[in-house]
């Protein structure tokens, strides 16, 4: 019986943990200076793209 509850116990730590690691990256954003250029890598910016923030590559002429 106690190894059920530690099973359970391990499984709701181990989906609460998936939970906050998959929308870790999110960041919601009306324009695209709401978007932290952190995210990004050095040849990318950040966009506001369907009121989230991506990283794109950016378009060098």
């Amino acid at each position: 019986m106690n190894q059920i509850f530690k099973f359970v116990y391990a499984l709701i730590i181990f989906f609460s943990l998936f939970l906050v690691v998959t929308n870790a990256g999110l960041f919601r954003c009306k324009v695209d200076i709401d978007c932290p250029q952190i995210l990004c890598f050095e040849k990318q910016i950040a966009k506001c793209i369907d009121r989230m923030c991506e990283c794109v590559n950016c378009q060098v002429h």
